[in-house]
């Protein structure tokens, strides 16, 4: 018999399993929360905003799933804490964390919005740190778990101008994602991201309006705008027990848009 036999999935793949999902919502954050519920786990969505959130859970519901709204702004860090270690109490457990919460805006290099980046800095980097301080006791006490988080292509990989804020923050994400895998590895928490391209979300609303959608796909070479469904299977991948061996990794997921080496290509 092979020293490590292949074995065969029975069931959901997060049956029993317990998931926090930030910025649940809606856009990327919804759909993760609601693939991670069709796959048995119990998710609390956790939102700003009571009204999108409730829409998350209701959808949940709607299909069999298990799900609970929770209200909380990432950047209130006692929040933050208290609301791992409720839901720690309330379940027994918790399993999975995937941030996906983020402020976004625009502004130039030499005209910063002090306030903006500030709020950038605390939603999309200083939560990440809270989170992983406040799950590690209950991930570790449980055995393991997986800690996720929504990053992006820009600042990681390519930029624009006006992001130069928002992209900091991202490849600040990353930088994050691999130091708190090599510290948490031991413990059999493992520490992934995502980052999407050009997906379809309220948050490429300003620019599918100026631009076009259509016009956009053309420079994708899978010649479509991603939707927020195919971000969550990747999460759903890695917050799997498939992803085990796999920590301080980030998965791309944006119809090829980088592989090119000009915008030259889609006029051929």
């Amino acid at each position: 018999m092979p020293e490590n036999p292949v074995t065969h999935r029975a069931g959901p793949r997060l049956s029993g399993k317990v998931a926090i999902v930030t910025g649940a919502g809606k856009g990327i954050g919804s759909a993760t929360a609601q693939v991670l519920a069709a796959e048995g786990a119990l998710v609390v969505v956790a939102t700003r905003t009571a009204a999108p959130g409730q829409a998350t859970v209701d959808a949940i519901l709607a299909a069999g799933g298990r799900a609970e709204l929770l209200v909380i702004d990432m950047a209130d860090k006692a929040r933050v804490f208290a609301m791992v270690d409720d839901v720690a109490a309330k379940h027994g457990r918790l399993d999975i964390v995937v941030h996906n919460a983020a402020v976004m805006g625009r502004h130039t290099v030499t005209e910063r919005d002090d306030a903006l980046l500030d709020a950038m800095l605390t939603v999309n980097v200083k939560a990440c740190f809270w989170l992983a301080a406040a799950t590690y006791p209950h991930m570790k006490k449980g055995g393991g778990g997986r800690l996720l988080v929504t990053s992006s292509v820009t600042g990681p990989r390519v930029t624009m101008p006006g992001t130069g804020a928002y992209s900091a923050t991202k490849g600040a994400v990353n930088g994050f994602i691999k130091a708190a895998a090599l510290e948490l590895a031991a413990d059999n928490i493992t520490v992934n991201g995502v980052e999407p391209g050009y997906i379809d979300t309220p948050g490429l609303s300003g620019m599918k309006a100026r631009y076009g959608a259509d016009n956009i796909a053309r420079y994708i070479p899978a010649k479509r705008l991603g939707t927020p469904q195919d971000v969550a299977h990747a999460m759903l991948f890695l917050a799997s027990d498939e992803s085990s061996f796999i920590t301080g990794q980030t998965i791309i997921v944006d119809g090829g848009a980088m592989l090119p080496e000009s915008p030259m290509w889609a006029a051929t």
